[in-house]
Order: C-alpha cells, then structure tokens, then sequence
C-alpha cells in the first residue's frame, strides 16, 4: 500500500515552488517522485482548463458531456477533474487544498473516492489547515521557507499563536468620503426564480439586504448562492423581468452595471487571477478607490495615507512597495479583500473569503469582518462553506436543494 503524506503550508508558504520542487524530486523524502507520473489536483488546474475552453471553444476535462467546465459548481468541477486525471492511470496525485470551496456532503464524497483510491495511488495532500487532513495519511510534514519539516503526528502540526488577537483589531481605517445610497433597503428580491437549459435553480426566493446588516449566505454546491450575487452585482441576465429591486431601482429599469459595480465591494479568490501585472501593495489597496485593475494615476496623499492604515492592519506595511504577483496566495487575499473594504461600499459581498486561509490567517480575517461589520454602514454578506469559529453574522440566509430548484430560508445565528 502507498505511503501518503500531508504537507501543512502557512499563509505566507509559496505553494506553486512547493509544487515545482516535488515534482523534480527536490526533497530527500520525496526524492522518488522524480521517477513517476503525477496528476495534480487543483483549483489551479481547473482554472486552466476553463480557461482552455473560453479560448478555443473546446472541452477537455468534461469532453463527450453535454456541460462545460464553466457551468458546473465547484463542487462538480472537482470531481470532473478527478475522474479526468484518473483516466491516465497516475501513480501520485498532488492534491492542493482539495476541500476548498465544497460543501460538507461534497467533501465526504471527495475523502470516500480517494480513500478507495489510496489502496492503489499515492497521495500527497497539501493544505492550509491541519484538520482537514485525509484519515489514510500516515505521514506529516510542514513547508516553511522552502523547506520540509517532518512532524511525528497529525497532533503535532497545532498552530502557533494566532497573528493577531482579535481585541486588537479595535479600529477599522474609515473611508475618505462616506458613500451613503439612497434609503435603508439595498437589495430586495421578491419571488426570485431562475433556470438554466430548463433545469430549475432556485425557486421563488425573496431575500431583503438592509444597510448596515451583516449577513452569511448558505448553501450546498449547485443551491444557486452565485447566481443570486451575480443578478445583484449585474454580471447576470437572469435578473431581468425579476421583481428585483437594488440600491432602490428595479432591475431593468434603465441601471448602469458600473453604478452598481461602484456601489459594491466585492471579493472571491477567482478574481486574483486578474490582476497579473507588476502592481505594488499600496497601489492595490488604492485601487480599490476605483474599481480598477491596478491603478493608472498617481495617488493623492490621503490616498496612500489611508492604504498604509489598512496594510499596518494586516502586519503586512513592511511589503508596500512589493508587487503584488510575487506575494503567496494567502497574503493575495488578504491584499484583495482590503481593496474590497477600503472606501466603504453600501454593500460588500465576500465570496469564500477564507480559502487558502491558514487557521491563524483566517482567525484574523474573521475577527477583521467582524469589526468591519460592526464599524462600517456597509451591509456585508459573507459566503462560505467552512464553520469558521468566532464569526459573528446578525443573519443566516440559506438555500435548501429541491427538484424545483433551491428555496431559500432565514436561519438563526
């Protein structure tokens, strides 16, 4: 039986040099994979082969379906990939944070088919939290500064403590200029239902966002939680013809899509691969100001006043003039969900904001949304599958799976 191993990466761990160096066989326990065929499994991979098919209008991983890579939900891209690498009969399957962005059954599903596959396949699971390690691991190591430490047990990879204690984060940087929208109500939906190819997505939903609420939107793999925030952010059509109302103007009434871009905060970890210039720190929080890719002018000196603040707030000042693509993937996220906050919005929506999290980045993070939320006039809706401890909502919306498509209901916090 193979022997598998789970490697723990911390947030400022470059997971792609780790990746690189395991595959050459540059670590002495790992020396053999050198001689091997390995897949690699990750959101990385998957992103590629989306990318592939907006490129050339062609599906590879779900070829001889009638679904593309692009239309399915996370959880379903994941498993497509899988049945995908597995068709080339790999030895070793690299696996980086495979249960990111699924939900709990998804996740169980995913353990039980490579638990069947260890019999045969030697895994290696790199992840950001130690708990999610896969039960037929039988070896431990952690990556720091390019190189492995090997731990006897799972036990023994605690983390140290915590970045910051969130008593600390007493003070969250204020906006340059308030931006107050017309009227308490943001967005309102009433009998919301959607469809794609005639398969029904949700099912009458009526949701109401009011200023200043802190909301977390549930929901299993597929419930429709991305098609709500695009029809509210204005990247979906399905919105029209919808008793949909935001920021106080029924949807189809003649709204501009960058007066509502302007009016939201938004961050999901898919949008880091936009930005694949040399733009430094401090400009990618101001940036933030403007709804930009970069930013393309020289800032005032309030600007840059108010983005120092926010990157002292995230220990990371000391990297300011650094450009933005040589940070890890964690540090990229806590730079992007500051570039969501930083002026404020009437509405800020974070999608899966802790993935690729480590346990002490994350805890910070959840201690940050939770002053944000309690500080700021914004209404914030927090979207993720996994519990995070400590994480303060004033309400639950969740989305329940039907054959009519998803309906959705008020849970208590």
């Amino acid at each position: 039986m193979p022997t598998h191993a789970f490697i723990l990466i911390r947030n400022a761990s470059n997971s792609s040099q780790l990746t690189t160096d395991l595959l050459k066989g540059n670590f002495s326990d790992f020396r053999d994979l050198k001689e091997t065929k390995i897949e690699l499994f990750s959101s990385r991979v998957i992103a590629h082969f989306i990318e592939e098919e907006e490129r050339h209008d062609q599906k590879i991983v779900t070829q001889g379906t009638q679904q593309s890579l692009q239309s399915m939900s996370s959880g379903e891209r994941k498993k497509a990939l899988l049945r995908y690498l597995l068709k080339s009969r790999p030895e070793v399957i690299i696996l980086i944070n495979p249960l990111d962005n699924l939900d709990p059954q998804s996740q169980q599903e995913l353990k039980k088919t490579l638990h069947r596959l260890s019999d045969t396949v030697r895994c290696i699971q790199v992840g950001s939290r130690g708990a999610d390690a896969f039960t037929f691991i039988s070896e431990y190591y952690q990556y720091t500064e390019g190189t492995l430490k090997k731990y006897a047990d799972k036990e023994a990879l605690r983390s140290p403590k915590n970045m910051v204690n969130p008593t600390e984060i007493n003070r969250i940087p204020p906006p340059i200029q308030p931006y107050l929208p017309e009227g308490k109500t943001l967005v309102q939906m009433e009998g919301i239902s959607v469809s794609f190819n005639d398969k029904p997505v949700v099912k009458e939903v009526s949701w109401t966002i009011q200023q200043g609420e802190f909301w977390q939107l549930k929901g299993p793999n597929g419930s429709g939680k991305s098609t709500l925030l695009n029809m509210i952010t204005g990247d979906s059509h399905k919105g029209y013809g919808q008793n949909l109302t935001i920021f106080g103007r029924k949807k189809g009434s003649g709204e501009s899509v960058w007066e509502l871009k302007e009016a939201i905060g938004y961050f999901s970890p898919a949008m880091m691969d936009r930005f694949k210039g040399y733009h430094t720190l401090i400009h990618m929080v101001i940036s933030g100001l403007y709804d930009s890719v970069g930013l393309y002018h020289t800032p005032s000196d309030v600007e840059t006043t108010l983005a120092a603040k926010w990157l002292r707030l995230l220990q990371l000042e000391g990297k300011r003039n650094a450009y933005f693509n040589t940070l890890s993937e964690g540090e990229k996220r806590l730079i992007m969900i500051a570039r969501a906050m930083i002026k404020h919005p009437p509405l800020l929506i974070l999608d899966e904001p802790t993935v690729g999290l480590d346990d002490n980045s994350a805890a910070f993070f959840v201690a940050l949304i939770n002053a944000y939320a309690s500080q700021s006039t914004s209404a914030v809706v927090f979207v993720s599958h996994r519990e995070e401890p400590g994480l303060q909502p004033d309400f639950i919306y969740e989305l329940m799976v039907t054959a009519q498509g998803a309906e959705g209901k008020f849970c208590a916090t």
